[in-house]
């Protein structure tokens, strides 16, 4: 049985009923639904197709066979997750999702994947003839990948998580470019499966890529924030004599602002690291002076 289920396989047809024709293959008898037929089938004719135990716990051929098979990977969505046993991957087949074990899942049920997120996967069969899906490791992202390009700096990619460490998250992009995020470049920790866009920060000699998260600084600000900030980029030596200890009147006369506005807008900028202020001034920083803002 194990050297059946999970595969394409051929049998011969043995028999038929209204809706259904009966595929041998070893001596084991599997479903064929005629609806997935073109030219009537005749008992005796051969027949290859997918062999699987469909969600009644029948056995089951299909024509249409899923890219995900025995030691073949591809990605499956996520289609449900069920508390003490693991998710659900739909691979493409009528009626049977396929269950990913919670052994192969974060311990954190938070970071388990979502509805609509995506694994990729491979079919393997216990002994008790169960499939499961196992999830792909390094060496399957390593062999299906390609190397990023310097041009690819500063690129806003999608891609999708594989692998959740302390050191950081591991992604494929939809490229097919590997990449690592850092935890200092996210506010959050995604789940495993989840798409997600990020920028491209890094390059490095394998052509993996480095990856963040986080909005450029002119896409962190906005209202206030950003019309302090454009001030800062056309004042000398970018600089300018106000911060939260000035004068509200003060503040007001230059900014056209309150004074709580004020110190709200520079706390985004301060929070980017994009100012910084001392003495009675409020300057731009090393990476606010390398940043642009877009009108």
């Amino acid at each position: 049985m194990n050297n059946i289920l999970g595969r394409a396989v051929s049998g011969n047809v043995t028999d038929e009923n209204d809706k259904s024709y009966f595929v041998q293959v070893d001596g084991i008898t599997f479903l064929l639904d005629k609806s997935e037929i073109i030219n009537p089938l005749h008992i005796g004719s051969k027949f290859s197709g997918f062999a699987y135990e469909n969600e009644d716990h029948k056995m089951q051929m299909t024509r249409n066979a899923p890219k995900v098979q025995i030691d073949k990977f591809a990605f499956g969505q996520v289609v449900q997750s069920k508390h003490g046993l693991g998710v659900f991957v739909n691979i493409g087949l009528p009626n049977k999702d396929i269950a990913v074990s919670i052994d192969d899942l974060p311990e954190l049920t938070k970071l388990w994947p979502k509805y609509g997120d995506y694994l990729m996967i491979a079919l393997k069969v216990d002994k008790k003839g169960r499939i499961w899906g196992e999830l792909a490791d390094e060496q399957v992202f390593q062999d299906i990948s390609t190397p990023g390009s310097r041009d690819l700096m500063n690129h806003n990619l999608m891609a999708t998580t594989y692998r959740l460490k302390m050191a950081g998250t591991r992604v494929i992009t939809d490229d097919y470019h590997l990449g690592f995020i850092h935890p200092s470049e996210r506010d959050i920790e995604p789940n495993l499966g989840k798409h997600v866009q990020v920028r491209v920060i890094g390059i490095l000699r394998d052509g993996s890529l480095n990856l963040s998260m986080k909005p450029r600084g002119y896409e962190a600000i906005d209202g206030d924030s950003k019309m302090i900030f454009a001030v800062l980029k056309h004042a000398d030596n970018y600089q300018v004599n106000y911060t939260d200890k000035s004068k509200p009147e003060d503040i007001k006369q230059f900014f056209g602002i309150s004074k709580g506005q004020f110190k709200r807008a520079i706390g985004h900028l301060l929070k980017g690291r994009l100012v910084e202020q001392s003495d009675g001034i409020l300057k731009l920083t090393e990476k606010g002076i390398e940043t642009e803002v877009e009108d």
